[in-house]
């Protein structure tokens, strides 16, 4: 299989993922290289991140609260211009028709070139979130692109040019990070009520963190090796939209 290397610059961006934090995981590298390029970067997280926690006693409208102050301080490291939250419980989101309208009409004002969402057709995937968050960007793109559905918006249609499918069942396209990976770690990092379900820092954070730190940047130089780069983050690539 040819794998191609780096798109054009974009000049708008749109990355959907199901919770907090996934999109930073999946192409945190990829968004910090195009913020830093001049890019507008919009993200969408489509659930409240209400079940991030281990700990049945957990206040979870604080932790919704709190998530989505590590949210934004994370779009931050990256360089994105703002999130989106659409709110829906975590562990519950479904590929319904409201849910398909939510993230068209995110579409149809961010207007990007390139849309980043989770791989919907990646085999043996455990989390449904994960799943339906694709699906829903997915049925979104072919929504956002026709004037007929949802005309109550009262927004333009838009086409964008290409989807990126981040924890790819199949690697067609990667994005050279090297000089990036320091900005995800760092977007990563600003989950803290995450970093002991996700991350496995918890009794040790100094020691923990140099070693999350360092599973992700040799995650980056495995995903490079497929083409000749020192560093890498890797896609599932669809232009025919």
């Amino acid at each position: 299989m040819t794998v191609s290397v780096d798109l054009a610059p974009p000049g708008r961006v749109l990355a959907v993922g199901a919770h907090p934090d996934d999109i930073e995981f999946g192409c945190g590298a990829t968004l910090a290289k195009w913020a830093a390029g001049g890019a507008h970067i919009t993200m969408c997280v489509c659930t409240d991140g209400s079940k991030g926690t281990w700990d049945a006693a957990a206040d979870l409208d604080a932790l919704v609260a709190l998530r989505e102050e590590e949210q934004r301080a994370a779009a931050a490291a990256l360089g994105a211009s703002g999130v989106v939250f659409l709110r829906y419980v975590d562990g519950e989101l479904d590929a319904s028709l409201p849910a398909t309208a939510a993230v068209c009409r995110v579409i149809r004002e961010a207007r990007p070139d390139v849309v980043l969402a989770h791989d919907p057709w990646q085999p043996y995937r455990l989390h449904p979130d994960h799943v339906r968050a694709g699906e829903l960007t997915v049925a979104a793109i072919v929504a956002a692109r026709d004037p007929h559905f949802f005309p109550d918006q009262g927004l333009a249609p838009h086409r964008p040019s290409t989807l990126l499918c981040f924890e790819p069942g199949r690697v067609d396209h990667v994005e050279r990070v090297d000089g990036f990976v320091d900005r995800k770690i760092e977007a990563l990092l600003a989950h803290r009520s995450q970093w002991r379900s996700t991350m496995g820092i918890d009794d040790a954070p100094a020691e923990q963190r140099a070693a999350f730190a360092g599973r992700l940047r040799d995650e980056a130089r495995t995903a490079g090796l497929r083409a000749g780069l020192r560093g890498a983050e890797i896609f599932a690539r669809v232009d025919d939209l």
